[in-house]
């Protein structure tokens, strides 16, 4: 997967962490933005982490999974703090 592939998925789960999450209580721009940034920013990361840990390559199976479940649980997170502030 390249960058391109990382963005669009980060952004698409950080758009569905957004929307169903139940403590987003408000349809605030900002709250939005910051979902997609840190559904692309773990992503990212995972993509990294994944690289230099040596546990595959660019492309596999096992790439999407990680890149998605850890882009899904930091979104999680991140809704969820930005909610009760």
């Amino acid at each position: 997967m390249g960058w391109a592939g990382l963005v669009v998925l980060g952004a698409v789960i950080g758009l569905a962490g957004w929307w169903l999450h139940p403590l987003r209580r408000s349809r605030h721009a900002g709250h939005l933005l910051l979902a997609l940034g840190a559904g692309v920013l773990a992503t990212i990361v995972a993509h990294m982490a994944g690289n230099v840990a040596g546990l595959y390559h660019d492309g596999d199976t096992l790439e999407w999974l990680s890149c998605s479940l850890f882009a899904l649980a930091v979104v999680a997170v991140t809704v969820g703090v930005a909610a009760r502030r």
